[in-house]
């Protein structure tokens, strides 16, 4: 863990984006302790949406993820009680966490750590990729053939399935924060229960915690993704439109990698802020933005 200890730096850089939709964008280059400490009173943040590091031994530019797994769970305890600090009493704080077939423990283990400051009110798991047979849905209206969709990592083993889905606690105060089931909604395959169920009169239900997202397909991983353990864009897009829109002053991502999160805030109008170590991973993050904001950035 030497390089999460020697990053006592201080902020390095930042880029402000101010979006046409009023959305006020801010990459910092900082520890997420530090940053968020100097940057955020208390109760100032209404929805994180994070990815942390696993402790699964990814290969990430600024941090080593190889460390002792007691070590890694105090340090997200120390993040944890800052980001409750930061947290405003009716927000909600989502939580995307994954593993591998070796080490399937890690989601649980950090879960337990995540309880000693919120209460777990949703799980919602990311599906990746998924198999539907037409023999075993049988006559079902919109599947007319097997179909295989979606982007996974494929191992070989004997003893592991293939990994196609990750785990989004949703994290909150007290566990009673009241959500927009309906703007992340998916329309009824039966319409008869449009005219039979009040609740449905406009054609949408909800979705459910199993929530598809697939990566977007790329030509070369170096040049679009050079992130070893990035999320799509849809994914804090749907957690923020979950919570609610009109009711997050601040949006927050304490590991910004390069940027979905603040992509997600961007096109959403909602105002952002985003913490990285890596200064390679902030200058992506601010290009990515800039090619949907460019004739308003501002600050360097």
């Amino acid at each position: 863990m030497a390089s999460r200890n020697a990053l006592n730096l201080g902020e390095t850089a930042q880029r402000t984006f101010q979006c046409p939709n009023g959305a006020r964008i801010e990459l910092v280059c900082s520890d997420l302790i530090q940053g968020m400490r100097s940057r955020l009173d208390a109760g100032s943040v209404d929805v994180v949406v994070t990815s942390p590091p696993y402790n699964l031994g990814v290969d990430y530019s600024d941090y080593d993820d190889n460390g002792s797994r007691h070590e890694y769970l105090q340090w997200m305890d120390e993040v944890a009680a800052e980001i409750e600090r930061v947290l405003s009493d009716r927000g909600s704080f989502f939580l995307n966490v994954g593993s591998k077939p070796t080490d399937p423990l890690v989601p649980f283990e950090l879960l337990e750590v995540m309880r000693r400051h919120f209460k777990l009110q949703n799980v919602i798991h990311w599906v990746k990729s998924i198999s539907i047979l037409k023999s075993e849905v049988g006559n079902y209206p919109g599947i007319v053939q097997d179909v295989t969709v979606g982007h996974y990592k494929p191992i070989n083993s004997l003893r592991y399935l293939n990994d196609c889905h990750e785990y989004i606690f949703h994290l909150t105060k007290r566990g009673d924060v009241a959500l927009d089931r309906i703007a992340v909604g998916v329309p009824y395959q039966d319409k008869s229960n449009i005219g039979r169920w009040s609740k449905a009169s406009e054609g949408i239900h909800c979705r459910g915690n199993t929530w598809f997202i697939p990566y977007e397909t790329i030509q070369s991983r170096d040049k679009e993704r050079p992130h070893p353990a990035t999320f799509p864009v849809e994914l804090p897009s749907r957690c923020i439109r979950l919570h609610g829109v009109d009711r997050v002053r601040l949006a927050m991502d304490p590991f910004l990698g390069i940027g979905s999160s603040a992509i997600a805030c961007a096109r959403l109008g909602v105002s952002f802020i985003g913490f990285d170590i890596a200064e390679d991973y902030v200058s992506w993050a601010s290009d990515r933005l800039a090619d949907i904001v460019r004739p308003n950035l501002f600050g360097s």
